[in-house]
């Protein structure tokens, strides 16, 4: 008899922080669970893809009309991906109601000095989001603003000239608070928390785990909850691709995709564009994208690939405290 639902492998693979692929179960899990005839050949399959040269890769891909853009272990990837998926689908449908309906993905840019000294404070002077559709795999909307910084409101040459980011476009920018209200409006326009479920998504831990919560110590403003979850999409594309982590920097994540950067690097808005992009391709090549890390108490925390799925909550503006 097949074994039991909850321990079978889905179509898709969690993108597991410790680089295991099995379905959130740990190796304590005994091979009964593979002991179906598909994974045999799912395996035998991998085995296949193994020994393939790249143009081979390459031309299966194409056969199957997939991307066949990316270095050869991206390649192989994508394919094993697609034939998994194939299998398993023949064996059992997916159930696509469990997963996130929207993915915003946050790339802050913030004050700075070219030696950036212990002591300086970094303040959000751009806060820009990019609204990721997981169904139809495009990028549904965008969010920019400027912010003013107060506690270094002149903003260094370094700055000026890596962000692109002018001392008028944040003169004539709102404080933080205002900005985050703003934001807190333009997704619960868009339903996201309520009507969609949603989670949030950025390169690296920094943006939430140090940007946002020194900032919001600045302005004196609570932790906003809708932000206290987060998919860090370098351990993600880390995992999947199982690439070490120094070549997770977003420049070489896209030149490994087989793809170049588009508009002005250091943009918050084209970064957080590049890197919807390359959550794209990883949906596309069969990573769910899950929750791999959150702040708790000030302190940044991994988060297990096996908890559950579950949405960011509706955005509401923190309170005010001393």
């Amino acid at each position: 008899p097949p074994p039991p639902r909850e321990s079978r492998p889905r179509g898709k693979q969690h993108c597991r922080l410790d680089g295991e692929e099995n379905n959130g179960q740990h190796c304590t899990s005994s091979s009964s669970d593979y002991s179906d005839p598909v994974y045999k050949e799912i395996a035998v399959t991998n085995g296949y893809i193994n020994r393939m040269s790249r143009n081979e890769l390459r031309a299966k891909l194409a056969e199957f009309k997939l991307e066949t853009r990316g270095v050869k272990d991206v390649l192989k990837k994508r394919l094993k991906n697609y034939y998994k998926k194939q299998k398993l689908m023949q064996k059992e449908p997916t159930n696509g109601d469990s997963y996130y309906d929207y993915i915003c993905v946050i790339d802050f840019e913030a004050t700075c000095e070219e030696d950036n000294q212990s002591e300086f404070t970094h303040e959000i002077i751009e806060f820009p989001i990019v609204l990721l559709n997981t169904h139809t795999l495009e990028i549904e909307d965008t969010f920019q603003q400027y912010v003013k910084p107060e506690i270094n409101p002149q903003l260094s040459n370094f700055c000026i000239n890596l962000t692109g980011i002018t001392q008028d476009h944040v003169d004539k920018a709102d404080a933080f608070p205002q900005v985050l209200q703003n934001v807190v409006d333009w997704m619960r326009q868009r339903e996201l928390g309520t009507k969609y479920s949603y989670t949030i998504l950025t390169d690296g831990s920094w943006d939430m785990s140090k940007f946002l919560n020194i900032q919001c110590r600045i302005s004196h403003i609570k932790y906003p909850s809708f932000a206290k979850k987060w998919i860090n999409i370098r351990k993600s594309y880390g995992n999947f691709y199982k690439v070490p982590r120094n070549q997770t920097k977003l420049t070489i994540m896209l030149e490994k995709l087989g793809m170049n950067y588009h508009g002005r690097p250091h943009s918050g808005l084209d970064d957080s564009k590049n890197i919807a992009r390359i959550a794209i391709r990883m949906l596309q090549d069969g990573c769910e994208l899950h929750v791999n890390e959150r702040i708790h108490g000030g302190q940044l925390m991994s988060v297990s690939s096996s908890a559950p799925v579950e949405g960011a909550p509706a955005p509401q503006m923190p309170r005010f405290r001393n």
